[in-house]
């Protein structure tokens, strides 16, 4: 439950600002949903605020998830999110909202919702403070050719560009704050790959200029090189998965990297892959449908993609039974184990990049003044051991919006 509060300030912590510079200990002062003051705080400034002493633990921005998916279940069975009623499906869509904010996540991005409206009323209901959740841009239905689909009963279907733009005047009506194409294929579903390319010039053409005619983003599930290509050709903003890009996409890729942004999704693949025997799909299906083959190119495409400074997000298709809610900064630990990034650098991409793809740069994602006040403080280093924001009791004080939404009893 949220404590209201006018002023806190977070006495002697180390400082992980997020903009790039080493830690360094300090005050942070908040004043109702504003930080105002960062390293020291002036004479009387702090006059009436709670003190929450921190004896050098880390002070650091909310995370941000850049792939989330409310209305995953936590289930092995794709088709049972369209069979799911909507009512109980709303109620698991809630508990998923508050287990990212438990998670130390401030910040997520849709990237497709099982049901129509079910992203769009959890973003309302957050937003008027009915139920917990982090800052949430929503999503609607993912839209698919006819026989591109990834999972039917959970899909939107649009052939040609004039369906498309009705496709998605239809997900504007409703309310969603960014569009999202599936373009491609998905191993596990047996009958599509994921080299496989579905849409058309056309078709992405039509669908991302009539959502930028309304002001909205387009996200597309674009796992194959050509995809990749397409997405940067026709405007797509969010780059989902991108496994296979090749030397022409990653060049195209590299020439947007002002505007576009990648979210591999990494830890579907690698709990895919080794983590989902017992659930029904064992290793060696996993290898024979093609996702060792898979994880090793998009490791090298990720590394080589960050070499090249295009924005690369962690976060994905969480909510499988092999994924489940509440593990998501294991990305942050893949981004540092297999994709060469230093864990300081995968803590930007987490929450600095977080700002820019939530579109707010200037004020969510770091720990300066003016920013609002989203923050975690970490019993540990992040930067000496990334797992430490995997350990939920090592989350000692969630802030959002200057909020405590988690509190610590100070046991010392």
């Amino acid at each position: 439950m949220s404590i209201p509060a006018n002023k806190t300030l977070f006495r002697d912590v180390s400082i992980l600002d997020s903009t790039g510079a080493e830690p360094y200990r300090g005050d942070v002062l908040v004043d109702h949903d504003r930080i105002v003051s960062v390293g020291a705080t002036a004479p009387g400034a702090a006059d009436g605020a709670r003190v929450i002493e921190g004896r050098g633990r880390t002070l650091m921005s909310g995370l941000c998830d850049a792939h989330t998916h409310f209305t995953w279940n936590n289930s092995g069975d794709l088709d049972g999110l369209a069979a799911l009623p909507v009512e109980e499906h709303l109620l698991f869509a809630i508990e998923s909202a508050r287990s990212y904010i438990d998670s130390g996540y401030t910040m997520c991005l849709g990237a497709a919702s099982a049901k129509d409206r079910l992203d769009v009323v959890c973003r309302d209901a957050i937003n008027a403070g009915r139920v917990p959740g982090p800052r949430y841009l929503a999503n609607g239905p993912e839209i698919a050719v006819t026989g591109g689909e990834l999972v039917k009963g959970i899909t939107w279907f649009a052939d040609g560009p004039e369906e498309m733009r009705k496709a998605v005047r239809r997900l504007i009506e409703i309310g969603v704050d960014q569009i999202k194409l599936s373009m491609t294929g998905e191993e596990i579903t047996g009958t599509q790959r994921a080299e496989d390319t579905y849409m058309s010039d056309e078709e992405v053409a039509a669908a991302v200029t009539e959502a930028h005619r309304r002001g909205k983003r387009v996200c597309a599930h674009a796992r194959s090189a050509e995809s990749v290509k397409m997405c940067v050709r026709h405007g797509v903003d969010i780059v989902y998965h991108a496994s296979f890009t090749d030397e022409e996409g990653m060049d195209l890729l590299e020439s947007a990297k002002d505007w576009i942004f990648v979210a591999p999704g990494v830890n579907w693949l690698v709990a895919t892959l080794y983590e989902a025997a017992d659930f029904g799909y064992p290793q060696e299906a996993a290898e024979a449908a093609g996702y060792k083959r898979e994880l090793e190119m998009a490791t090298a495409a990720m590394i080589e993609m960050h070499r090249r400074g295009i924005r690369v997000l962690p976060g994905g298709d969480y909510g499988f039974a092999w994924t489940p809610h509440g593990t998501y900064a294991r990305d942050l630990q893949h981004f540092v184990e297999r994709f060469e990034y230093t864990p300081m650098e995968a803590i930007l991409a987490a929450t600095a990049l977080g700002g820019e793809i939530m579109l707010r740069p200037h004020e969510l994602g770091k720990v300066q003044p003016g920013y609002l006040a989203d923050l975690l403080l970490v019993d540990g280093d992040p930067l000496a051991d990334i797992t430490v924001l995997q350990d939920h009791d090592k989350l000692n004080y969630i802030m959002k919006d200057g909020k405590f939404h988690k509190e610590t009893p100070d046991q010392r």
